[in-house]
Formats: structure tokens, C-alpha cells, sequence
């Protein structure tokens, strides 16, 4: 049975993996025995994540790019397959927010976040995908969230956003399954983490969230680390354009 979740002889891009729920993505997946490319735009901030995931004994690269720019993610992710080999798993994980109500929200601000959170899951994933499609396989999973289900004041451009990440999924499966690969989503609730940072330091707000939340508490980011692993490996070969919840049954519950 390890067998199947085993991703030893594996390596995975994560974007925007030098903190919060990419590092902790690129740990897990490294304890799984994957090799770790981790992302971002700056490098020092990569080079700092890469030692602490290398003291742990993962064998890590690092890969700066900015996900947003079409051509600078396609000359990046073709450069390494050449030079060092093949990405198997992608893990679509940069993006941003910006909390404002939505009658004064900034256009800048709304097309950083289209950029950020769709494009750079298109940019990415279409450049990964050229190679794994040539191989015959490969993993894409694109972190979506809890609000590509619900809705809440202040986040509405967000919300569309994760929207369309999960029906963006839905089509790298539709395109991409005949050839081998399988394009999830994964969905995370409120996780303690440091786009949160603000909503965690508000005890009128994580006291709503505790009581909003069946499971009763925010998220830990380990706790996403099960749900990537099995999305990662052999385990899921028949998973397809699917949006897994990983919420503490906050979507399940008025």
C-alpha cells in the first residue's frame, strides 16, 4: 500500500514556495520522497527555504521566476528540463489577495489578481504540461479555495479568481487526461498562514471563524500536506478535474 503514495524517483515545481502553504507543500512532498523545485522571485528569500528544506535531507533546486510573465515561465521551465531534467509534478500554488469592498475596489488591484491567481495557474501549467504531455504523464495540481465555493464581504474579485481556478482544472483535465496526466485542485479552508495574517491577529474574526467552522479552529498548513501527496501519486491515477476541500467542513455547514 506505501507503494502507491510513494513519489520517490519524483520531482515537483511548486510556485510560490518559499513560505506558507508552498513551503509546506514542497516539505511534505519531499518527506514523500519527491526532489523539490521550489519558486518564487526572490532569490534569496528561495535560497533561505531551500537550505531549511536540505537540512531535513530533501534534495531541493530553485527555479526564480515570475509566474505572471507567459514567455519568462516558458524559457525557465524549458531551460530546466534540458539542463536538469524532467518536472513530473506541478503544484500551482502562487497567488495573492487584496481585501476592499467591492464598489471601491481598485481595477490595478483586480488585474493583479487575475494575473497572479488564473494566469500564472495557465502560464505554468501550460508550460509544464508540453513536456509531461511528450512523456505520457505527469501531475498538476492547482491550489483553489474554500472560496470557490462561498463568498465573503470584501474578497469578491478573490473569490471569482478561485472560481476560476477550479473550472480552469476542470479544463487541463478535459484536455490533458488522454494524455496521461491528472489536473486536480486542491481547496484549502482557513489556514493560519501569511496571507492570513491579518484575518489570525482579529480575535473578533477567528472567533466568527471557530464558530463558522464545524472542525472549531483555523487550519494548520501540514494538514494540506495528506491531500498533495495523494494527489501527487500513483494513488489518484483515476482522479480527474476534481477540487478537493481540505476545510474543516466549513463548506459543508450553514
Amino acid at each position: 500500500m506505501s507503494s502507491l503514495f510513494s513519489l520517490t524517483g519524483r520531482r515537483a515545481l511548486i510556485t510560490g514556495s518559499s513560505q506558507g502553504i508552498g513551503f509546506a507543500l514542497a516539505s511534505g512532498l519531499a518527506e514523500a520522497g519527491a526532489e523539490i523545485v521550489l519558486n518564487g522571485r526572490d532569490a534569496a528569500k528561495l535560497d533561505a527555504a531551500a537550505a531549511a528544506l536540505r537540512e531535513k535531507g530533501a534534495k531541493v533546486y530553485t527555479l526564480a521566476f515570475d509566474a505572471t510573465d507567459h514567455d519568462g515561465v516558458r524559457a525557465a521551465v524549458d531551460a530546466f528540463e534540458a539542463d536538469t531534467g524532467p518536472i513530473d509534478i506541478l503544484i500551482n500554488n502562487a497567488g495573492m489577495q487584496h481585501r476592499t469592498e467591492l464598489e471601491n475596489f481598485p481595477a490595478d488591484a483586480f488585474e493583479r489578481l487575475l494575473q497572479t491567481n488564473v494566469a500564472s495557474v495557465f502560464h505554468v501549467g501550460q508550460a509544464v504540461a508540453r513536456h509531461m504531455i511528450g512523456r505520457g504523464g505527469g501531475k498538476i495540481i492547482n491550489i483553489a479555495s474554500v472560496q470557490t465555493a462561498l463568498a465573503r464581504p470584501g474578497i469578491a474579485p478573490y473569490t471569482a479568481t478561485k472560481g476560476a481556478v477550479a473550472n480552469l482544472t476542470k479544463g487541463m483535465a478535459t484536455d490533458w487526461a488522454k494524455h496521461g496526466l491528472q489536473c486536480n485542485a486542491i481547496a484549502p479552508g482557513y489556514f493560519d498562514t501569511p496571507l492570513n495574517a491579518a484575518l489570525v491577529a482579529d480575535p473578533e474574526f477567528s472567533a466568527w471563524l471557530e464558530k463558522r467552522t464545524p472542525a472549531g479552529r483555523w487550519g494548520q498548513v501540514e494538514e494540506l500536506v495528506g491531500a498533495a501527496v495523494f494527489l501527487s501519486s500513483a494513488a489518484s491515477s483515476f482522479v480527474n478535474g476534481h477540487t478537493l476541500y481540505v476545510d474543516g467542513g466549513i463548506t459543508a455547514s450553514l
